[in-house]
């Protein structure tokens, strides 16, 4: 067996662990602190351990009203226009996020056809269309590239979708991911999938799931310190890109990035709402991911909100809190993440 396949398995098996590790750690002990903590959110994983790649699907069979914000010059996104507040969709039933670039948009393909199957969708005659935009990131530098999520891995990962707390760490879409790249691939480390949430007094709940696969340092807002980047060279701890862009060191500015997530919300909005609940999330990255939104990433921020708690939404706390919490997620996405050969995660620098 393949030194990366024993690598893969191990994955696996930290999977299994990750919901009492929630638990633990992902805030209040006992409780749901991550996008499944909103009623009629489902979440579901399929990692492909051929490689380390996968998919990770979001299902709101009830529908959702949703918009998007994509941002950077290199996304890989399946209909996101139909998102746009001009348009005539006005719910989605599912999100498919994705590994393996413009080839894992195909993963949607397999959430429409488990949709359709349940008879979920919007209504067309005695029909109904299921509604599934995506989105995937570039991972095909990391093992077998000819190996990549298909239909079939999004089928599989909506059968796996629960409301349970969301399995972090390096499954699902986020098997492949990687963050610190400045400094070529043998620098970088090894990142995954994060989920953070929180309750409001007045009911409302804030969420989020993110896959993190950026160029740049995952730095932790409430510190300012570095929690995994661009290693150093010759010596322990990060060579910090902040210090490498401003010095003018010679870096790689490689194209396989693009962190993609997903906010969400138990609160009534309307699609315009959404649209701008979606780019002030957008400041979750900004605060957590430095440098984001470059030339070379293809970052994107799907809005999604069921309308649970019903009421006029108090648009600027949401908002504000909505960027928070990504945040939070984009951190634990680095420090739930498990190493593969020559990537290190945050947990094998300790």
């Amino acid at each position: 067996m393949k030194l990366w396949m024993f690598a893969v398995l191990a994955l696996a098996a930290t999977a299994e662990l990750a919901p009492k590790r929630q638990q633990r750690e992902g805030g209040r002990p006992g409780v749901n602190n991550t996008l499944t903590a909103i009623p009629g959110i489902k979440v579901g994983h399929h990692t492909l351990t051929e490689r380390p790649t996968g998919c990770t699907v979001v299902l709101i069979e009830g529908g959702a009203t949703a918009s998007v914000d994509v941002r950077g010059a290199a996304p890989a996104t399946r209909d996101t226009d139909l998102l746009n507040p001009a348009k005539m969709v006005e719910q989605i039933q599912g999100i498919a996020l994705s590994g393996g670039s413009i080839f894992g948009l195909s993963t949607a393909d397999g959430v429409l056809k488990y949709l359709e199957e349940k008879n979920v969708g919007i209504a067309y005659g005695r029909r109904r269309i299921p509604i599934v935009p995506g989105a995937s990131i570039f991972d095909l530098g990391v093992g077998d590239a000819s190996v990549r999520p298909t239909a079939d891995c999004g089928y599989r990962a909506a059968q796996a979708a629960t409301d349970a707390a969301v399995v972090e760490g390096s499954v699902g879409a986020g098997t492949g991911a990687t963050l610190g790249k400045l400094g070529g691939m043998e620098r970088a480390m090894k990142s995954g999938v994060g989920s953070a949430a929180i309750v409001m007094p007045d009911g409302v709940i804030i969420a989020a799931l993110v896959v993190v696969n950026p160029v740049g340092d995952v730095i932790d807002p409430a510190t300012g310190k570095i929690v995994a980047g661009v290693r150093a060279e010759g010596r322990p701890g990060f060579a910090d890109a902040r210090v490498m862009m401003r010095s003018g060191v010679p870096r790689v500015n490689r194209g396989d990035n693009s962190t993609i997530g997903v906010i969400a919300t138990n609160a009534t909005l309307t699609k315009a709402q959404a649209s701008y609940l979606a780019q002030m999330t957008d400041d979750g990255y900004a605060r957590a991911i430095w440098p984001i939104h470059t030339m070379v990433d293809g970052d994107t921020v799907f809005a999604i909100a069921t309308g649970g708690k019903p009421g006029a939404p108090d648009m600027m706390t949401i908002g504000a809190l909505a960027a928070d919490v990504m945040a939070t997620a984009v951190v634990r996405a680095a420090t739930q993440a498990t190493g593969l050969p020559n990537l290190p995660a945050v947990r094998d620098l300790k």
